[in-house]
């Protein structure tokens, strides 16, 4: 399988995302002293309407906090999940961010798995995502494609540590969408992905 390029735009992965805390001193010492995130800048923002601050979470990426002064409290279920995957409803609202994976080495999965637990950090059990009909696994199979785990910040925010076991090609891509009302979008995934896959071997053969 080609790998996949983007012929618009040049985006070169995440540069920020930015999330709202009701406590910056909490969400400091969460992700600088528990998770370990260096805190490379701080803004205080003008007019006294709250300050801005930036982790650095690998690869010359970041996760930014806004606290403004005068923000509505968080609305679990809606601005965010109301629980951690496999202990509840983890659905959110249209718009709102769910969940954020950070991408750790799969050889030191389990050593961090064990010390978010020793931190006194809340974890779900260890999901082996495969491809199975209930979508994962108790053990690490050949059909594993990434292991995850889920915890809340200070503010809710559902985290999960991931780590890849598999590289993905073209059987990966393999359900058609879903429209609002439920219904499958035929052609809109698996048509267009033969059509890209075609025109690719067509334009490899041409540069032969």
């Amino acid at each position: 399988m080609a790998t996949p390029t983007n012929t618009q735009f040049d985006i070169r992965g995440v540069n920020h995302l930015a999330l709202v805390c009701k406590d910056m001193a909490k969400t400091v010492e969460f992700y600088r002293d528990i998770l370990g995130m260096p805190l490379i800048k701080t803004i205080d923002l003008f007019g006294g309407r709250g300050q801005h601050f930036f982790f650095d979470i690998g690869n010359g990426d970041s996760l930014a906090f806004f606290w403004f002064a005068e923000a509505h409290e968080a609305v679990p279920g809606v601005s965010a999940p109301k629980a951690l995957p496999t202990m509840g409803d983890f659905t959110s609202a249209h718009g709102s961010m769910n969940h954020i994976a950070f991408n750790v080495p799969a050889e030191k999965f389990d050593e961090y798995y064990d010390r978010l637990k020793s931190k006194g950090v809340e974890v779900t059990k260890i999901l082996n995502h495969d491809n199975s009909p209930t979508g994962s696994s108790a053990e690490v199979t050949d059909d594993v494609f990434v292991r995850s785990v889920y915890f809340f910040d200070p503010d809710g925010v559902c985290l999960e540590f991931a780590s890849w076991t598999a590289t993905f090609d073209e059987t990966d891509v393999a359900h058609e969408a879903a429209r609002a009302d439920g219904s499958r979008a035929d052609g809109v995934v698996l048509k267009a992905e033969k059509l890209l896959a075609e025109n690719d071997a067509r334009a490899l053969e041409t540069v032969k």
